[in-house]
């Protein structure tokens, strides 16, 4: 127990501090932003990502990864606090905990394997672009110092990490740029002017909405898609951060770990929240590695927010957009344009299709499910390509099965088949092949039963598993086809 502890929190000490610290002073204008991409209050991100980074700290299953409110969730709540208000977002945010423990209980982190790559990339590329757009709204018409300010913002945040890393490059823009703008008396609307800052500790809250099946009917759409998507990224992000750390991860545990911290975060007046992929990465470069990182980043966090609460509402929202389109800038995959040239077109149009429909929707889930199902589509056209050649040898027509026979290819597999052969042995050899599926059993019994009457049918060199199926899925006795092996 004692070396468990050690070696998940105090092995690397010094070093887990103090990038803990540093992840902190980065999340707080990310916090705050992805709140008001959400149309809440700051404190709502601010509360959240305390909670969140806190309990998985404690339980979570990849030790220096960083969770809390994020842009891909706050994306999802626009319509549901536009519509119902917060406190059905704090409830939606505790069902959203509770889906994810029963993702947890049944392992969903084991069907990652099964998004493909452009799924992945065109996820990110969504998130990127609604990113970018959500700033928008503060950054058009507001006045010329708006456009000042997040230029100078963009400037600093794009060329100071290359001379400068010791302090994140968004909090020296944030603290530079807001001393300007207090001691200048600048027409720039500022966080205040969207919501006030409570320098108080999250307290322990039901949401006040009524308990009732409407109220499940309306939220519950909402938390399925913040389970799926959160859990999405985290299992991501866990991928990333394995990679850079070169250690494993139970990210079975830290689905259920993401859970807990959701309904935590919701009964504490937050919004629901998971993996980050910038902080946990920033996490790491530091010199991150044990739970230490990730509870030092949330015990400053709270720090930061009841000691410097009177500051932050004074902070301009241009500085918080210009940082924000960097964030987009930054998780585009501009990659992607050489891969829609250099890929099949099967993937490339999957990836724009996950796009476009997430832009138009602004629902990742439905992006990644539909270009789960295109994916899948354009495999199972690539591998229904099956080829038939028929060999006459004497009073024998020996016909030679190349390829995988199931569901999309079994039309192409009948009509291969000339059935006006009479007294001849019919030899059917799928040794270059593999029956997969009940249609493609199916198939076979049409082709046995059609030469039936006049013919003796053989299936020959069918593997362990296709013969197995063979057998138990033929639907008449007197049908089993004869098998043989050479």
């Amino acid at each position: 127990m004692i070396n468990r502890i050690k070696s998940e929190w105090f092995f690397n000490g010094k070093r887990d501090i103090l990038s803990g610290i540093v992840v902190a002073l980065a999340l707080i204008p990310e916090a705050i932003c992805f709140s008001i991409i959400a149309g809440v209050d700051p404190m709502v991100g601010l509360y959240a990502s305390f909670c969140i980074i806190l309990v998985t700290a404690f339980i979570g299953g990849r030790p220096a990864m960083i969770s809390a409110a994020t842009g891909a969730m706050a994306l999802l709540m626009v319509n549901l606090v536009k519509n119902h208000g917060v406190e059905f977002l704090f409830a939606a945010t505790i069902l959203t905990g509770f889906i994810q423990v029963i993702f947890g209980f049944f392992k969903i982190d084991k069907l990652m394997k099964f998004i493909p790559r452009p799924v992945m990339m065109g996820f990110v590329n969504a998130l990127a672009i609604l990113i970018f757009t959500a700033q928008l709204p503060h950054l058009i018409g507001i006045s010329t110092e708006t456009y000042i300010f997040a230029g100078v913002t963009l400037m600093i945040v794009y060329i100071m990490p290359r001379y400068f890393r010791s302090i994140p490059a968004p909090l020296i823009a944030i603290v530079l740029l807001t001393a300007v703008s207090m001691s200048l008396n600048l027409n720039l609307k500022t966080v205040g002017d969207l919501g006030s800052i409570t320098r108080s500790l999250p307290v322990f809250a039901i949401p006040n909405v009524n308990f009732s099946v409407e109220t499940i009917r309306i939220i519950f759409p909402y938390s399925l898609a913040l389970s799926f998507i959160g859990i999405l990224e985290t299992l991501l992000t866990a991928s990333i951060v394995d990679e850079e750390t070169k250690t494993a991860s139970n990210k079975t545990k830290e689905t259920f770990a993401q859970g807990i911290a959701n309904v935590v975060a919701g009964f504490f007046g937050g919004m629901a929240g998971c993996a980050m992929i910038g902080q946990s990465v920033i996490n790491v470069k530091n010199g991150g590695r044990g739970r230490l990182s990730s509870l030092t980043a949330g015990l400053t966090l709270i720090f930061l927010i009841l000691i410097l609460g009177n500051v932050v509402v004074q902070i301009p929202m241009a500085i918080l957009v210009g940082i924000m389109i960097m964030v987009s800038v930054g998780t585009f995959n501009w990659e992607s344009f050489a891969y829609l040239t250099k890929a099949p077109k099967g993937d490339a149009a999957v990836m724009l299709v996950t796009v476009a429909l997430v832009v138009a929707t602004h629902d990742l889930s439905k992006g990644v499910l539909a270009g789960v199902i295109l994916s899948a589509m354009i495999f199972a056209s690539k591998i229904s390509d099956i080829k038939v050649t028929e060999i006459e040898d004497g009073d024998n027509v020996f016909f030679e099965v190349e390829g995988q026979l199931f569901f999309a290819s079994v039309d192409k597999f009948l009509d291969a088949f000339d059935y006006h052969e009479e007294k001849k042995d019919i030899l059917i050899d799928f040794s270059k092949s593999h029956v997969w599926d009940d249609s493609a059993v199916g198939a076979i019994d049409k082709v046995v039963s059609k030469y039936r009457d006049n013919n003796r049918v053989v299936i020959k060199n069918l593997n362990c598993s296709s013969s197995k199926l063979v057998h138990s899925l033929t639907a008449h006795e007197h049908l089993k086809p004869e098998l043989v092996q050479d």
